[in-house]
């Protein structure tokens, strides 16, 4: 194994948590624009699905799951109980508020009643920003402290599943990041 004593083990998930939270907040103001009654295009919300559907659980989580948490385990965090086995319940339920998100959003574009949408969105920030602070300022800080003599390892393994796992629903990051871009911006023009 190689070392790298200023690289951080959580550098590519931490930077996924960022484009996470740009969708985070374009969400919240596209709540705000729901409660003004606004009209929110399928231009806006397919994305959104895609992004929570494709990005965050298969992409994000995969890396975490597939790299991150099976060489905190090697490392000697425990994978029955603490901290792993939650987030692996905590990727479950933000699997499901996804799914939730992409029931409500066809809802609403169908019926035009934001009421079930806004409360899926609501719940979805809430839960996702609980488990971005989790793992920012608990779970990564341990697993930067316990796997830094691999860290240049690990940043390859997660850049082979990030690869591997976008490659399976045919997009890339570029992708993901130019669609967060744009939403943004199309929020930000209603």
């Amino acid at each position: 194994m190689r070392s790298c004593k200023n690289k951080l083990s959580t550098t590519s998930l931490r930077n996924d948590h960022k484009l996470i939270e740009k969708v985070l907040n374009a969400l919240h103001a596209t709540i705000v624009l729901l409660e003004d009654g606004k009209k929110i295009p399928d231009e806006i919300l397919l994305p959104t699905i895609d992004f929570t559907q494709n990005f965050t659980n298969v992409c994000h989580h995969g890396k975490e799951e597939d790299v991150l948490f099976p060489a905190l385990g090697k490392a000697g965090l425990p994978t029955s109980m603490g901290p792993i086995p939650r987030m692996l319940e905590e990727h479950k339920i933000t699997k499901q508020l996804a799914e939730k998100i992409t029931i409500t959003s066809h809802s609403y574009l169908e019926s035009g009643n934001s009421d079930e949408l806004i409360n899926s969105l609501k719940m979805y920030i809430e839960h996702v920003n609980e488990h971005l602070w989790k793992e920012n300022n608990r779970l990564f800080i341990m697993a930067d402290a316990r796997l830094n003599y691999v860290a240049t390892d690990i940043d390859k393994n997660l850049k082979d599943v990030e690869n591997s796992k976008l490659s399976e629903i045919g997009k890339t990051r570029e992708e993901y990041e130019k669609l967060v871009d744009n939403l943004e911006k199309s929020v930000a023009e209603i």
